[in-house]
């Protein structure tokens, strides 16, 4: 396996804190950039170049990438071969709209060939523009036209997106205050995120009542919820806080979707391309959908494409239906093509297993061992940390040692993200309240990277705990 590795910065440094050059581009990027920017807020790190797993600052300090831009680089940052190849495919072509090119056949050939046999022969590929949100766009606006229907199912905890549309299938109120006019006839069903069930039914008594529900109400002539056009779902919620979905919760959505004829469409942009251990992440579950969202992983370098694979039946659209001047990045296809080659060479798929199960294992360990941890989860390399919030001193005999609140469980995770930077490890964090400490490791990491990325975890728990144990901060 072509792998890069480095050594990290010495441990004595504060990596939290940005050295001058970092601080001076930090400083630029507030004064002149969006309010909405997001990462640097809480990840103050400026970034001069990166390989593999690994960046480094523009001071020179090694960081372990543990967020691999935002699951986009699935095989980190800079492989050499997907490198060379939009090299070659410079000289040749770059932006080709949708005329076909060979580079551009090669990559549909591919895309097509990696879906499951029973798939392969009845679906139709889209090239969208060059997000997972025009993608979302397109596959709604795909189902709508199909089925003459308006309104759509999708799930609480459910990321699609952050244009008009996408965020209207988005669940979290929060980005959507101050908005109007948003897509109309979106329904939100339960999601079966068990750890805090949705319906607050304790594990012995919940027999999947999510997917139960969403069947009754769609079965049902007074449910309140007209047959959608769609029904949309993440089979791994990322954004949502890293929450694999049970294999029986899917199976019985999409026998309901089967039963009723509604299109049952599946939200690769963050599990496909291989960051599960299959291909797409629906191939664990033993179903097959009717619309496939692709995008993050497809290039397997960050550069940017999308395309949605649907069955045959649902092609009603005519010339223009729906287009985007970037939807022919022939660069991005060279890479993809690039990718496939890899991954099939070197096994990564059986690496993802591998590495994802060494990682959950660990981390599962460090859960037992701390009050901090509330739940370990994942699928493949998609993993997450539920943080827990910590006691009020009234809990304590010896309560002025503690603090005199609880420290909430988003203020935990936030502490454990930055004590894991401060030692050289870059994890984001999502979910309810943000309090997941979310794990996407390159899909060829290697075993001596996680397990400097567990080592640097545990230190940062283990600093934390004491910190709160302190009463300090």
């Amino acid at each position: 396996m072509t792998v890069i590795e480095a050594p990290l910065s010495p441990v004595e440094l504060d990596l939290s804190v940005p050295g001058p050059k970092g601080q001076a581009l930090l400083t630029s990027q507030e004064e002149n950039e969006s309010s909405a920017r997001t990462y640097p807020r809480r990840l103050p790190v400026a970034i001069a170049e990166a390989s593999g797993s690994y960046i480094t600052d523009v001071d020179g300090r090694v960081y372990i990438d543990f967020l691999t831009g935002a699951g986009v680089l699935a095989l980190g940052h800079n492989h050499p071969a997907l490198v060379a190849a939009v090299q070659d495919q410079l000289t040749r072509l770059t932006h080709g709209l949708d005329f076909p090119t060979p580079v551009r056949e090669e990559f549909k050939r591919n895309q097509l060939g990696m879906l499951p046999a029973a798939l392969r022969d009845d679906m139709k590929i889209h090239f969208c523009g060059p997000t997972g949100s025009d993608a979302v766009e397109a596959a709604v606006k795909l189902c709508k036209k199909a089925t003459g229907r308006g309104g759509l199912v999708a799930f609480q905890g459910s990321y699609h997106g952050s244009t008009q549309g996408a965020m209207s299938l988005t669940s979290e109120t929060h980005p959507k205050e101050g908005l109007q006019n948003l897509l109309p006839g979106i329904h939100f069903a339960p999601y079966a995120y068990c750890h805090r069930c949705p319906l607050a039914l304790t594990p012995d008594t919940c027999a999947t009542n999510c997917a139960q529900l969403l069947a009754s109400t769609l079965h049902d002539t007074h449910g309140g919820v007209p047959k959608p056009a769609a029904i949309i779902m993440e089979l791994v919620q990322g954004e949502g806080g890293s929450i694999p979905a049970p294999v029986d919760f899917v199976q019985r959505v999409a026998a309901v979707a089967r039963e009723l004829d509604i299109p049952l469409i599946v939200d690769e942009v963050q599990t496909g391309c291989g960051r599960t251990g299959t291909w797409y992440a629906f191939e664990q579950y033993g179903i097959e959908p009717d619309v496939i969202i692709a995008s993050k992983g497809l290039s397997g370098l960050g550069l940017p494409v999308s395309v949605i694979l649907y069955r045959s039946r649902l092609d009603g659209w005519g010339p223009g239906s729906h287009i985007g001047t970037f939807r022919g990045n022939n660069l991005a296809f060279a890479s993809g093509n690039a990718y496939l080659e890899v991954l099939r060479r070197e096994n990564l798929l059986d690496n993802v297993r591998a590495q994802g199960w060494h990682l959950l294992t660990g981390l599962d360990e460090l859960r037992r061992s701390t009050s901090l941890i509330s739940d370990v989860r994942g699928l493949g390399l998609i993993l997450g940390m539920e943080m827990a919030s910590y006691p009020a001193a009234s809990v304590y005999p010896a309560a002025s040692v503690y603090p005199a609140a609880p420290v909430t469980a988003h203020d935990v995770a936030a502490r454990v993200q930055r004590a894991a930077l401060r030692r050289g490890l870059i994890l984001e964090i999502g979910g309810r309240e943000d309090s997941v400490v979310r794990i996407l490791p390159p899909l060829n990491v290697t075993r001596r990277t996680t397990d400097d990325a567990l080592a640097i975890i545990a230190s940062a728990i283990t600093a934390v705990q004491a910190e709160l144990e302190a009463g300090r901060g």
